[in-house]
């Protein structure tokens, strides 16, 4: 059992602060290519990553390893009305910010807040808080997946609208993962997933951003100069990168080629100063963050605290590898930013508040 004097799992903390203290200097170096762009606000960025996202965000990370994680399900309803109300606010005009063509944010004080990132964690907490009161109930069509599918439906309705497709379908991994882990029928993640399909067949039809990321996948060879321009300039950057890399700080293709050097491209930053050496070690960390933090969730007796340290991992490294594998060309152009690297101060924010919650919970799991 946990000792008297419990303390939060070391290799799952230092994972973390050294993905923290990489992600601070491969953002640092990235974002140096908003200064050869005309319209970009350096210092709004730079403020927002480190006031909001590194520096309050360590805070968060700080007070939430210190809480008690049984908070987290008592006020879980509360905290999932509260995320809902956030994301229809960011739909109603003047009070929603819309950029690039999606209304994903409200300024607060000058500041933008991304709502979504408050409804992937509210997801996680309340669906973990209701499977482990449902326990065995888990594996019924009624009681155990339904529910599943009617939260599907309204963090759905809420995160398509936006629109938000990335974020929606990082809560769908995290969530059939948490299923699964509490105890669902993998017949009902198969029904699950064929439905998953046809809808995403629907998005390439019905939306016309999805249609274009789905053939650029498949023809990236084609429209190097629009559609595929991205992955295009990605593989550059990384190719470019050799074995070690042109050096800290000397990207070529973060000055007016890849289209977000410190949003989802980053990766490709990274792998043209650290070549494949630094590359491999960035995905190395991942791994171990999300093994260590999978092993926490098979060591706690609590159901409530292992089906949230389940869904929190999953959904921040699923989110890693999405954002890696677009980049690599070995899965779509998705959009999705790589946590604990890219901008977004709200992001970070969420990310360090999810990670401390995982280090409250590691608190009691059990040594072996």
């Amino acid at each position: 059992m946990a000792s008297s004097k419990a303390t939060v799992d070391k290799p799952f903390l230092v994972s973390t602060l050294i993905l923290v203290v990489a992600g601070f200097f491969i953002f640092s170096s990235a974002s140096l290519g908003l200064l050869a762009r005309s319209g970009a606000d350096f210092s709004s960025v730079t403020f927002s990553q480190t006031v909001l996202g590194l520096f309050l965000g360590s805070l968060a990370m700080l007070a939430a390893s210190r809480l008690d994680f049984k908070l987290w399900k008592k006020y879980a309803f509360y905290f999932l009305c509260l995320a809902v109300v956030l994301n229809i606010l960011v739909l109603i005009p003047h009070i929603g910010f819309e950029h690039g063509g999606a209304r994903r944010w409200i300024v607060i004080a000058g500041v933008s807040f991304q709502t979504s990132e408050v409804l992937k964690l509210a997801f996680v907490i309340y669906f973990a808080a209701w499977a482990a009161g449902a326990k065995t109930k888990m594996a019924t069509l009624k009681q155990g997946f339904v529910p599943l599918l009617v939260l599907f439906a309204v963090t759905g309705a809420l995160l398509l609208k936006q629109p938000d497709t990335d974020t929606y379908l990082m809560i769908v991994f995290a969530g059939l993962a948490m299923y699964v882990v509490a105890g669902g029928k993998w017949r009902y993640v198969s029904m699950l997933i064929i439905a998953g399909l046809l809808g995403i067949a629907v998005l390439a039809v019905t939306r016309p951003y999805v249609r274009s990321r789905i053939e650029t996948y498949m023809h990236p060879e084609s429209n190097a100069q629009s559609s595929s321009y991205q992955a295009q300039q990605s593989l550059i950057a990384i190719g470019s990168g050799g074995m070690f890399g042109r050096g800290y700080g000397q990207s070529v293709q973060k000055f007016n080629f890849l289209p977000e050097p410190i949003g989802d491209s980053i990766f490709a930053v990274e792998a043209e100063e650290f070549g494949f050496a630094g590359a491999a070690a960035l995905i190395i960390l991942f791994v171990i963050f999300s093994t260590r933090g999978l092993k926490i969730a098979s060591r706690v007796t609590d159901p409530f605290g292992r089906l949230t340290v389940v869904g929190l991992v999953i959904m921040i490294t699923t989110q890693a590898f999405v954002n890696i594998g677009a980049m690599l060309g070995v899965l779509p152009l998705s959009g999705i930013t790589l946590p604990f690297v890219s901008h977004g101060g709200t992001s970070l924010f969420i990310t360090l508040v999810e990670v401390g919650i995982v280090l409250s919970i590691s608190k009691s799991q059990k040594l072996r």
